[in-house]
């Protein structure tokens, strides 16, 4: 099922410059693996050592997040959109 993935600004240098991409995925972990297959550099960016989402990266589906649904294990459907957010921290006084 086609799946919209979003790319924020600063993991678009790790998958092409794109903003966007369509994978077939039937869940987020789907989509997440055929993402991270296809831009592997992405993987230390999203995932741990452990092959966990990191802590201070966020995943919404249609813009819930996944935290508070299935985890990796939301359904996802034709058209559904997946948006990667990490989180940003920093900053002065």
């Amino acid at each position: 099922m086609p799946v919209n993935v979003k790319i924020p600004t600063p993991l678009r240098r790790f998958a092409g410059e794109k903003s966007e991409l369509v994978v077939d995925a039937r869940d987020v972990a789907g989509a997440l693996e055929t993402l991270l297959g296809a831009y592997p550099s992405l993987r230390p960016q999203l995932l741990a050592e452990s092959g966990a989402v990191r802590s201070f990266v966020n995943l919404f589906v249609n813009g819930e997040d996944v935290r508070f649904l299935d985890g990796q294990k939301t359904p996802v459907k034709d058209g559904d959109t997946l948006a990667i957010i990490p989180a940003i921290a920093g900053g002065s006084r």
